[in-house]
């Protein structure tokens, strides 16, 4: 088994990170005090999926709590909620990660024992057919049937009517020809309707594999005991790894793209969408945060002084940023939401403004205020438990390298002026964004 220590800021110990034989990663973080979190995160979201499977992902997620050979379905979370644990998992686009927060409990039995359960769950959920519901026809009104097919379908449902989430899927969709970041993650009713349980399992048996689960430890315990704890529990049985999935990654617009839908609103929304540098290119993922914050993130934001504060006739509701960072891209985002009347002057004022970073330079007041607020962010990631199992989780799963973490406050202060600039250049060119627009129906 490989080790490696990563120098964590703001831990007092560095983090240890075993490699298994098998591919499976044990990662241990020390941090003082009564409560532990136990996570796991898979290398599979909407990345591994395709038209005939979307949804698949989230759909598992769910499934992963309705019991093992072991324990049946509720009986993970009652015996872990008894202890005071915060239980849950979450899907997107490069991981599933399921994680349990609770407190150590007398000489950290309590902890054992969820690591117990943590592991059984991952390697042997029996996905029970009774649970998961039979395939159905979304015509057939008759269908009663509210197993967990059903509740997801109703998630589904839910999200669709929810306006922000129709300009971003038409955005997201549209920025991509053949990646598989194009879908939605949740799925769609059709599918979600029709997979079977041997799709899923099928799905579970190829993704869940040993090379692609990261396995995070943090708390106050023993090393050494915590490792062969994990090791133990984590036992795969011989189970192979999937084979190497690599996407064709595909390159930004050449020239602006937009898409306009209606709705049964009341107000216009708008987002401008662009691709991204690779979340392990740090330092240009550096440079996007802080644009984001420089041009669209509060109160004080180039954005909201310009379009919101500064105006003399009320346009703009909202106006913002958002930097998503993905393994295989990320994205940013200005989203917008404004009087329908004034689509075409609110419209070009954004565009004024993404001009205007390079017409009016971003500033070194500017430029050190995003770097303060950026290092508060990231000192606090390391607060609690659940913030440094997530931080881990994010850059073992997406940047598929905790060692970034070490050099990331240096990176940080030696960003210039100029980097933001060339960024701006790189990623930001009114020619490569996508505008995805959603106006009341009588617009």
């Amino acid at each position: 088994m490989k080790k490696t220590l990563v120098k964590y800021p703001f831990l007092t110990k560095e983090v240890e990170v075993y490699t298994r034989e098998n591919g499976h990663t044990i990662v241990l973080a020390h941090k003082e005090g009564s409560m532990v979190n136990v996570s796991t995160w898979v290398k599979t979201g909407s990345i591994n999926e395709n038209d005939k499977n979307n949804g698949i992902s989230h759909f598992l997620e769910h499934l992963m709590f309705k019991g093992t050979h072991k324990h049946v379905a509720g009986e993970f979370d009652r015996i872990l909620e008894a202890k005071g644990a915060i239980v849950n998992a979450a899907t997107w686009k490069d991981y599933t990660f399921y994680y349990v927060t609770l407190p150590k409990g007398e000489n950290g039995k309590d902890f054992y024992e969820a690591i117990e359960l943590h592991a059984d769950m991952m390697l042997d959920p029996i996905l029970p057919y009774e649970e998961i519901g039979a395939p159905f026809d979304l015509n057939d009104t008759t269908v009663t049937d509210k197993r967990e097919r059903h509740v997801v379908i109703e998630e589904i449902r839910m999200r669709k009517d929810q306006n922000w989430t129709k300009v971003y899927n038409a955005c997201n969709y549209n920025m991509y020809t053949k990646h598989p970041y194009k879908r939605d993650v949740i799925g769609t009713p059709e599918i979600i309707s029709q997979v079977t349980r041997e799709d899923i399992m099928n799905y579970y048996q190829t993704f869940y594999s040993p090379e692609n689960m990261t396995t995070i430890i943090v708390g106050d315990f023993d090393s050494k005991e915590v490792l062969e704890k994990v090791e133990k529990e984590f036992d795969f049985k011989g189970r192979k790894n999937s084979p190497k999935q690599i996407n064709e990654i595909d390159k930004p617009v050449s020239s602006t793209k937009t898409i306009r839908n209606t709705g049964h609103i009341n107000t216009s929304y708008m987002m401008f969408g662009w691709l991204g540098p690779k979340a392990a290119n740090l330092k240009d993922t550096i440079c996007l945060d802080l644009i984001s914050i420089i041009f669209g993130d509060g109160t004080s934001s180039r954005l909201y002084q310009n379009l919101i504060e500064k105006q003399s006739e009320p346009i703009f509701n909202m106006v913002n940023c958002e930097h998503y960072q993905f393994k295989d891209g990320n994205n940013f985002f200005i989203q917008a939401n404004f009087k329908p009347e004034r689509l075409e002057i609110a419209q070009n004022l954004i565009e004024e403004e993404i001009a205007g970073l390079l017409k009016n330079p971003i500033t070194d007041a500017e430029i050190q205020k995003a770097k303060k607020k950026t290092k508060s962010r990231f000192a606090y990631s390391a607060e609690t438990v659940s913030e440094i199992g997530e931080t881990i989780g994010y850059y073992t799963t997406v940047c598929d390298n905790l060692k970034l973490i070490e050099e990331y406050l240096n990176d940080l202060d030696s960003i210039s002026i100029e980097d933001l600039n060339t960024a701006i250049k790189t990623y930001l060119n009114i020619d490569n964004a996508v505008i995805s627009i959603l106006t009341p129906e009588q617009q």
